[in-house]
């Protein structure tokens, strides 16, 4: 199962960047084996300023064909990372060909793009800078495959 990543703004070069990039590499060498991965990123960004309807119609174009769509939203479930492994899981075991999980702009997701998504998540009630939530998802990837493995990266 592909994984995507659709996200508002462009991430520059940097200690994000390299945090990114690496824990995607590792879900991609942990998940390849067991039919996860590969992880990519698709940014986005509304240069015309339209706000969150025009980053909705981006991201929409963003999104691959019958993937299955998981936002990111401060309203979302709070998972335990077993859950989130499993729930990966299932969707790869159901024969889903691709995951996009999808982060808003400043400003969020519109009701009627939230209301596409078949499951929104948190990271807990903090609101978090969209930088450090995209490190936050390919670092919990990452500890899904690992889970997912049985490998010894997530301790319980």
């Amino acid at each position: 199962m592909r994984v995507h990543l659709c996200v508002v703004g462009r991430l520059r070069a940097g200690p994000e960047r390299e945090l990114i990039d690496d824990y995607l590499t590792r879900f991609d060498r942990t998940g390849r084996a067991l039919g996860l991965g590969p992880a990519r990123v698709v940014e986005v960004e509304d240069k015309k300023g339209g706000g969150p309807d025009a980053e909705a119609a981006l991201l929409r174009r963003a999104l691959p064909d019958g993937a299955a769509i998981w936002m990111l939203d401060e309203r979302g479930r709070v998972m335990t990372s077993p859950e989130f492994a499993t729930a990966m899981g299932d969707l790869r075991d159901q024969g889903r060909g691709d995951l996009a999980f999808v982060i808003g702009g400043a400003d969020g997701l519109t009701p009627s793009f939230r209301a596409e998504a078949g499951r929104a998540v948190s990271f807990g009630p903090m609101v978090w800078p969209h930088m450090l939530a995209r490190v936050m998802l390919a670092e919990q990837l990452y500890r899904a495959a690992s889970i997912l493995a049985q490998s010894p990266y997530h301790r319980v």
